[in-house]
């Protein structure tokens, strides 16, 4: 069964033990956009004991919220009971939450167009705070007070501009100034953690520039970087003008480091660090930053380098990604003829590239060993100088390169 297909069973068997249960949320909302989503939630009068009896197997991941992952035929659903959240005290999550009807639990939510409910069984909508008029007109509007919704959860401030860019849809007059008057409490309430991942689900859809100059322009991005506090909105626009070019699976991070042109390597270790950032996202910073440290460095000086230092550069993984990332910042004219010299200059470097990804050079330990080479510092050398030698003069055989090898000055 598809997911949808799934999910619809779910409801129905919760329907059947005496239960009201709906689809809810963000799938609701793409159901009525004409926009596929697989991503289902339900929403429900059961209570978590209920719902746990009903199903054979669930996963236990907010039950002090009411909410259960219920898994059916190899799909997760986020299955909720139908809540009012009692007082906020950190401007993230509310203390506790009382049962509701799902009116009640449609009012506790984020924006209207989040806030409706589909009945699969039905095929009925309920639709308790306007949603469906916001979403005919195009609208982000927070559901009830908006200054209320943010500070209850100062996320939200986030998401609307999410929301907004994502689809198109201005944000409504109320709730925009809401955010502008909140927007120096997102942090510390909402984790780093946290505010990185809303700008990753950004950066998925198109538009990711117009979210960072909205955030901005809402002071929201200032606050969570103190250091553009100053930056004028032009000059965001300018800095974040190239990200819509970017290459199919540009990470993220790669798109936020247009904020910060001309950063050391330091310094974007540091923004890294406060993002709370993986390991392989830190080492995609350091690598891109010593890449356009090569890339963009005098002609007069890319001269000198050694072709041992180009096809290393041609092996990393990284290196096709942002190639194309940097020739996003370059004309048309510019950024086909940069694209097309790198192609060539790898062309020529494809034996030797080919080496270096599987790990497999001409000459190896065993081979110096044999040639009584003690193991060592000195065979590590040795090493080395073989795979720079080989590279740079093209030589494809042993016993040449060896031959050669032997009258360097690292051979004793």
């Amino acid at each position: 069964m598809t997911s949808q297909e799934t999910a619809t069973q779910i409801v129905k068997k919760l329907q059947a033990a005496g239960h009201t249960a709906y689809f809810a949320g963000g799938w609701v909302r793409d159901f009525l956009l004409q926009k596929p989503s697989d991503d289902i939630d339900i929403a429900t009068s059961a209570s978590v004991e209920q719902i746990q009896n009903l199903f054979p197997k669930t996963i236990p991941v907010g039950i002090a919220f009411g909410i259960v992952i219920v898994v059916e035929e190899g799909h997760q659903y986020e299955v909720a009971t139908f809540r009012k959240d009692q007082n906020y005290l950190d401007g993230r999550r509310p203390i506790g939450f009382d049962p509701a009807d799902p009116e009640e639990d449609a009012k506790r939510r984020d924006f209207t167009i989040n806030g409706m409910f589909y009945d699969p069984l039905q095929d009925k909508i309920y639709d308790f705070i306007g949603g469906m008029k916001d979403l005919k007109k195009g609208i982000i509007r927070a559901i009830g007070n908006p200054q209320e919704r943010f500070a209850e959860d100062r996320l939200r401030m986030m998401r609307a501009v999410r929301y907004s860019t994502r689809f198109n849809f201005p944000i409504e007059s109320d709730t925009l100034q809401a955010i502008l008057a909140q927007a120096h409490t997102l942090l510390p309430a909402v984790a780093m953690e946290r505010v990185w991942q809303e700008f990753k689900k950004m950066s998925q859809f198109a538009h990711f520039d117009t979210a960072l100059v909205t955030l901005h322009h809402l002071q929201l991005l200032p606050t969570i970087f103190p250091q553009l506090k100053d930056t004028p909105i032009e000059e965001i626009q300018k800095r974040t003008s190239c990200i819509e070019k970017f290459p199919p699976g540009s990470p993220s991070i790669a798109e936020l480091l247009e904020l910060f042109p001309n950063s050391s390597l330091q310094a974007l270790l540091d923004l890294c660090d406060d993002l709370k950032l993986s390991r392989s996202d830190r080492e995609f910073v350091e690598f891109y930053h010593k890449a356009q440290s090569l890339l963009n460095m005098p002609d007069k000086w890319k001269e000198k380098l050694e072709p041992v230092e180009w096809a290393h550069f041609y092996a990393h993984p990284h290196t096709p990604l942002i190639l194309g990332i940097i020739a996003a910042h370059f004309s048309p004219t510019e950024r086909e003829k940069f694209l097309t010299d790198h192609a060539h200059q790898r062309q020529l470097l494809e034996q030797a590239i080919l080496r270096i990804q599987t790990q497999s050079p001409l000459v190896r330990a065993e081979h110096l060993i044999a040639e009584g080479i003690k193991p060592g510092k000195s065979l590590g050398v040795l090493l080395r100088e073989a795979e720079r030698l080989s590279i740079n003069q093209n030589i494809d055989d042993r016993a040449a390169l060896i031959a050669l090898l032997k009258k360097s000055i690292y051979w004793q």
